[in-house]
């Protein structure tokens, strides 16, 4: 269910030494892109139904024609939704009044690469022309996504779009503002790291990105690093 924007944040959800720190991560992801019409949406898969509440909400606003959802199992995942992420979101979206003849589903993907590649394949066996995708993720991952599909398909105009809860509402809609702030400093080393490896195109890291993402590892934030 998507939470009020506006609903009081708890209290403490994320301590009070480490708040500015996780904020400026938070804004650094955030691509702040201009929504506009494209020619599919791609949700793509993890534990946030979050993904799907945005991809309904912005296919009943008719920004896009058709949904792929992408996405097989995680170790996060698999208890949460044991069908497949893409299986759950397709299940939620239909719920939320989307036809299933708009949805399509690409259950094998592990990683977002995976995420890319294997749905601008089902849209070319769809016969399905592509110039222009709106990317749906979790709020933190809408710039590792952005740089992804940038390197891997190039010809299309990319746009990203994230469920637009502020901070603590996101941390009290997940329940668990460690596993967040994990996360979240897991995808910004992730900026740099696939990058160098050649998965995805590079992006400018600010020098206070640099420092609070560093200051959070020192602080403990390590499980989400590579």
């Amino acid at each position: 269910m998507l939470m009020n924007r506006h609903a009081e944040a708890p209290a403490e959800a994320i301590p009070d030494a480490t708040r500015a720190d996780v904020e400026t991560l938070w804004r650094y992801h955030d691509m702040r892109h201009e929504l506009r019409p494209c020619d599919v949406g791609i949700g793509l898969g993890s534990h946030d139904l979050g993904v799907a509440v945005i991809a309904t909400r912005l296919f009943h606003e008719g920004l896009f024609p058709r949904i792929v959802f992408t996405g097989a199992n995680a170790p996060t995942t698999v208890e949460r939704f044991p069908r497949g992420e893409a299986v759950h979101y397709r299940e939620y979206a239909i719920e939320q009044g989307v036809s299933a003849e708009a949805i399509l589903v690409e259950p094998r993907a592990t990683n977002t690469a995976q995420n890319l590649e294997y749905s601008r394949q089902l849209l070319t066996e769809h016969r399905i022309p592509v110039k222009s995708v709106l990317i749906m993720s979790r709020p933190y991952q809408q710039r590792r996504a952005y740089a992804t599909c940038r390197l891997m398909w190039p010809e299309v105009d990319v746009v990203c779009a994230s469920n637009p809860l502020e901070l603590d509402d996101y941390v009290a809609n997940i329940g668990d503002p460690r596993r967040v702030v994990d996360m979240l400093v897991g995808d910004t080393q992730r900026i740099e790291v696939y990058a160098e490896r050649g998965f995805a195109i590079p992006q400018v890291i600010p020098d206070e990105v640099r420092t609070a993402f560093e200051r959070l590892v020192a602080a403990g934030y390590t499980s989400r690093l590579i």
